[in-house]
């Protein structure tokens, strides 16, 4: 999975024509970082008139979906980009993490129920659901166990979320006004854990280098007082996720890799056509409703993500000292306007989609000290 090609152009690219101008300014920044580290042009943002014709290592914000929007960028396999590809939207969101009720149950074209089966003993309790019809059962067959936490499958760092107690509280989400658009569009039913640990765990094939990691990510306060994404601290090896077990590493951290490695194998086997450079997963522990210590996949990211400039940072040190066996990066986003702590590489600094401001920025330090 590697840009051999000198003559490659960098370039970013920001898939949503909606996406906020921080989403932007962030795939340009770490696009043009890429590039400086692979001894690559930089090409900016993706122009079709300017880049249709060019040999292209994209770095794109969100999974590339289908044939004809990969080939129109000149993306035919993991070589040409930092992110993945998918043949069908919902591979890349929540939605393949859990099975559908029934065999009856509606399911979008591509479905493919060997993912699930293959990922059921690496996953919490929980079904997806693709109707309104259908999500009334799938909840009530989650709630006779505890709490369930209803997570729109297109929704990102932790927004659109609930926790549901009871089915009478299920009903009246099911008599919102916008009730069917939303179940049709696909959502996960999954059981909510207590006292929850999110662990990151992932891959980066990048130029000549393998990076694999594990480490934590934690939330902070938007501007609007919702809980969100606040960042990560990865542990990263140059290698596979067996050398990355090599290390002295909590059972606990272990268990979460090993987890993702179930989950990573599965969607090569399920869904063929996917193929990605980045793949990074999102796994929870805590206490069931039952006080029973659990451990899941949540989701995974095949795209830029919010621990992205931290896999850039370690790429660069490893670039800077061949021999080195680990680095620790954290990666942070705060929206409390401050200055940059000392040796930090600021990767963002101005207004959010949802607030009015946003720090985004990254931390390097040694494994062994």
């Amino acid at each position: 999975m590697t840009p051999t090609n000198r003559k490659k152009l960098v370039v970013a690219h920001s898939v949503r024509p909606e996406a906020p101008q921080h989403e932007v300014d962030t795939n340009h920044a770490l696009a043009r970082w890429l590039a400086h580290i692979l001894g690559l042009k930089f090409g900016g943002s993706y122009d079709p008139g300017l880049h249709k014709a060019r040999d292209l290592y994209l770095l794109p914000t969100q999974t590339l979906v289908g044939v004809a929007a990969a080939r129109a960028l000149g993306v035919t396999g993991p070589e040409d980009l930092w992110g993945g590809y998918v043949d069908h939207d919902f591979i890349c969101t929540k939605a393949i993490s859990h099975g559908l009720r029934n065999q009856h149950a509606h399911a979008p074209q591509g479905w493919s129920p060997l993912f699930s089966e293959r990922v059921r003993n690496v996953v919490l309790d929980g079904l997806s659901v693709f109707s309104l019809d259908d999500a009334r059962p799938a909840a009530e067959h989650l709630l006779y166990t505890g709490p369930i936490r209803i997570k729109p499958i297109h929704a990102c760092a932790g927004r659109g979320q609930e926790v549901i107690k009871s089915l009478d509280q299920f009903d009246e989400v099911l008599a919102r006004p916008d009730a069917r658009a939303l179940f049709s569009e696909g959502v996960v039913l999954e059981q909510d854990l207590d006292n929850v640990v999110t662990h990151s765990v992932g891959q980066s094939f990048i130029g000549d280098k393998v990076l694999s990691y594990c480490g934590d990510q934690y939330l902070t306060e938007d501007g609007q007082g919702e809980q969100v994404y606040g960042g990560s601290n990865l542990l990263v090896v140059q290698g596979y996720y067996e050398d990355l077990l090599k290390l002295d590493l909590p059972d606990d951290v272990q268990l979460a890799i090993r987890q993702a490695q179930v989950f990573d194998s599965a969607a090569d086997e399920a869904y063929p056509g996917f193929y990605a450079s980045r793949r990074n997963y999102d796994i929870a522990q805590g206490l069931d409703s039952s006080g029973k210590q659990r451990s899941g996949v949540l989701e995974q990211s095949w795209r830029m993500g919010g621990a992205s400039s931290a896999e850039v940072a370690a790429l660069q040190s490893f670039v800077n000292n061949p021999g080195m066996r680990a680095i620790r990066v954290s990666s942070v986003e705060t929206y409390i306007d401050q200055a940059l702590p000392p040796d930090a590489i600021e990767v963002y600094r101005g207004p959010a989609e949802n607030s009015d401001f946003l720090l985004k920025y990254v931390t390097v330090k040694s494994y062994d000290g």
